[in-house]
């Protein structure tokens, strides 16, 4: 987990040679030459810490005892997301996908559901937010919490 400490708008010019080698890099011009897109728009200089501490995401994903109240909102939730999504709805297919094929890799998953990676990677990411997905080195896993779910919903 990390915390962005702040932004600014900087000129290649500005970028030192420790930034650089702590973003990577064996020089500033290296940094410079690897930026892509249009060299007429803004560059940004993010700062970031790592913070302490457990994830979150990877306590709520362990707890498996859900409330009346819990599944609530988290069918409010996957609602409000399914009702946004321009494919229609898609969160349960893609819990219940994970659940049936645990540690599969995501270009599986996504071609089973007929989507590209990428777009199965970012609605994957919404339902780790909830706790109901844990990421694997290859793949995914259903929670606890996501397991405890699928189970009080039709």
């Amino acid at each position: 987990m990390v915390l962005a400490e702040s932004v600014a708008v900087v000129e290649p010019s500005d970028i030192t040679a420790g930034e650089a080698r702590d973003a990577g890099f064996p020089s500033a011009d290296a940094l410079v030459t690897d930026l892509r897109g249009d060299p007429a728009l803004p560059l940004y200089r993010i700062r970031f810490r790592q913070l302490e501490g457990p994830d979150p995401r990877d306590e709520l994903a362990a707890t498996d005892a859900l409330t009346d109240a819990d599944a609530a909102v988290i069918a409010k939730r996957l609602a409000r997301m399914d009702e946004a999504s321009k494919r229609g709805p898609w969160t349960r297919d893609v819990l219940e996908i994970i659940a049936r094929q645990p540690a599969v890799v995501s270009t599986t998953l996504a071609a089973e559901l007929g989507w590209e990676r990428a777009d199965f990677k970012s609605h994957v990411r919404r339902l780790k937010e909830l706790g109901l997905t844990i990421s694997l080195d290859v793949g995914y896993r259903i929670s606890p919490r996501g397991a405890a779910y699928l189970a009080r919903t039709p």
